[in-house]
């Protein structure tokens, strides 16, 4: 997939609105755009009698004439658990002379709260505690709630996946975009429980009800098939950043502030390079080498992973001492002073010496651990008075510092760099003063500057991953997540 010159995008930049390219109704009706919708015709030879050389091959007999071009919606719900965001995106293959991705719709809504309530608490070992019914005895009444952690689980996918059909509905029908028209949806699910060290990721979604209540095929369980070939599982969205925004003549690093803040190195020249999954990131992970010797290191392949917390600290920090859920604006945090001795005590949290590849999430970083942290700041340094105004400026500097100690890592003073921002972290204006304040040789701004914007780049990624899948192609890149090869993602449940 080659770079696009430009990007058409929505100039939303709320998650309260639906927003919607004009000309769409026109796009949909114009069947030159639309030609992969053919419908196979049925006859009594049996599909299983065939002999398809490629997974392609087989795909392409089951609904569409291909899958390379046309209509995919993505979908995401981050570890900040703030909403869940769709996006409608017209892919189209090299070869068709058309831009490679146009965002045509977006769409997003709050979880219903007690939905919510709910996934942060299995997002916790054990923490549904709190959601047990109070009596000893267990009820066997069929309506009865949930009470143990599987049946919480299961009641949450049920209910994840009911309101995830829901925002589809929405997205198509203020689009007024026929469900017939989309090749696929591309759903993460929720991450509830991420523990690579243990080989395991757990996201909570049912493709199946999906696909029922909308009609339309569902591409899901993305990180599972990465981690069966040794990798992290995570993070997967520098793939699409590779295939969208590398070019030849700088570096370009793009830092996603969701509730975990993960960055994606794209060197000069990457979307030109013959193998961009060389294997000597590979090699120096296994080493683990200390991060001091590759400070201003050249790369010639892209490198991703996390680099610590964000929006999901933040916004616990300003729900329990704010009548708000997050900090607008950083406004909060700008008018606390930053507590240096606990910033230097949270950032010798061993994730943040740990060599890449690397992910975490809320396992590592939660309120409780913020919380245990602070007690024993208080018991080492009772002289130091300081406010809840205070945390937070302390928090927004962690997520700046332990991002920017990492991007620094890749750029050298002299090169043309570049550091692009999305996520929901894009819009605490704070924030971005404290990343440009430490990354002093790059000029930082958001995913906009590049054509997208920045709310919407990680539900285009997982549309993109989605058609990978369909298409046979592979959707990770083994230099990032540490896998030894690369493969094909995700698990189909056709409508």
């Amino acid at each position: 997939m080659t770079n696009p010159a430009s990007i058409t995008d929505t100039n939303n930049t709320t998650y309260s609105n639906m927003t919607v390219e004009n000309g769409l109704d026109n796009l949909l009706n114009d069947n030159s755009v639309l030609d992969n919708n053919l419908a196979l015709n049925h006859n009594s030879d049996s599909i299983d009698d065939l002999n398809y050389a490629t997974l392609t091959d087989a795909l392409e007999q089951t609904v569409f004439e291909s899958f390379d071009d046309g209509l995919y919606i993505g979908m995401m719900s981050g570890t900040s658990l703030d909403g869940m965001d769709a996006v409608l995106c017209q892919f189209s293959g090299t070869d068709s002379g058309q831009q490679p991705m146009r965002l045509l719709a977006t769409y997003s809504q709050d979880f219903p709260p007690r939905l919510r309530e709910v996934l942060l608490a299995l997002c916790q070992p054990n923490g549904v505690r709190e959601l047990m019914p109070s009596t000893d005895e267990p009820s066997h009444e069929p309506n009865s709630e949930p009470n143990s952690e599987l049946d919480w689980f299961g009641w949450a996918s049920k209910e994840y996946s009911e309101f995830a059909s829901d925002v589809v509905n929405t997205l198509l029908q203020q689009s007024n975009t026929d469900s017939e028209s989309v090749l696929a949806i591309g759903c993460h699910g929720q991450t509830v429980r991420h523990r690579p060290h243990m080989g395991f990721t757990l996201q909570l979604v049912d493709a199946n009800i999906i696909a029922e209540r909308t009609g339309i095929s569902v591409v899901s369980d993305f990180r599972r098939r990465d981690m069966a070939v040794g990798g992290q599982g995570a993070p997967l969205v520098p793939a699409f950043h590779q295939a969208l925004f590398a070019t030849a003549d700088s570096t370009r690093i793009l830092l996603n502030l969701g509730g975990i803040a993960n960055i994606t190195v794209l060197p000069a020249l990457a979307n030109n390079t013959s193998n961009p999954q060389r294997a000597d990131h590979q090699q120096r992970a296994s080493e683990q080498i200390d991060s001091q010797q590759i400070v201003g290191q050249k790369i010639d392949s892209v490198v991703g992973y996390d680099t610590g917390p964000a929006n999901l600290l933040l916004d616990a920090w300003t729900t329990l001492h704010t009548d708000s859920n997050y900090d607008a604006g950083g406004a909060w945090a700008q008018s606390g002073q930053v507590i240096e001795p606990l910033l230097n005590q949270l950032l010798e949290h061993p994730f943040f010496a740990r060599f890449y590849p690397k992910s975490t999430g809320r396992e590592d970083f939660n309120l409780d651990w913020l919380q245990s942290e602070l007690q024993k700041f208080d018991q080492a340094s009772a002289q130091i008075r300081y406010s809840s105004a205070d945390v937070q400026a302390t928090l927004t500097e962690l997520t700046a510092v332990s991002a920017c100690n990492q991007i620094n890592l890749f750029i050298q003073a002299y090169e043309n760099s570049s550091v692009y921002v999305c996520g929901g972290g894009a819009l605490n204006d704070y924030l971005m003063t404290r990343l440009q304040a430490h990354l002093p040789y790059c000029k930082v701004e958001t995913t906009a500057g590049l054509g997208l914007n920045p709310a919407w780049v990680e539900s285009v990624a997982f549309a993109w991953l989605a058609r990978q899948t369909l298409i046979g192609e592979t959707g990770n890149l083994p230099a990032v997540t540490g896998a030894n090869k690369g493969v094909v993602l995700g698990q189909v449940c056709f409508a």
